[in-house]
């Protein structure tokens, strides 16, 4: 599976992005997905993740609320709905794809497949 993210940019505190994974290859509906994001000088850290259907969601506390994770397997795509945004959310967002038998882990370490990154970055 080949992701590719896409969305990020520039954004006043208080306002909104919507951050879009388009996944390549067949498969894409036997991964759950998931968004972690990484600022200068700290680890990545876990946002969001959906299963396979899209039936279930799971968030970090810091977006909880705030963020919504969605994804449509026709389109091969999965999005993160980002909503007032803080400066604190500043960072780079990789989509990535988790193994079904996987389903419950946060660690960058048990996705398989990653996108590029798309940068986030929210002004006071």
């Amino acid at each position: 599976v080949q992701l590719q993210a896409s969305g990020g940019g520039l954004v006043q505190a208080g306002g909104s992005l919507r951050l879009s994974c388009a996944a390549s290859g067949r498969t894409f509906s036997s991964y759950a997905m998931g968004w972690f994001r990484q600022a200068p000088g700290k680890e990545r850290e876990f946002v969001a993740v959906i299963t396979r259907s899209g039936a279930s969601t799971d968030y970090a506390d810091s977006v909880k609320g705030r963020f919504t994770i969605s994804r449509d397997n026709a389109k091969n795509t999965v999005y993160l709905q980002m909503n007032s945004l803080k400066p604190e959310d500043t960072a780079v967002y990789y989509c990535a794809a988790l193994p079904s038998g996987r389903w419950g882990s946060r660690a960058p370490r048990d996705f398989d497949y990653w996108g590029q990154g798309t940068q986030v970055t929210v002004s006071s």
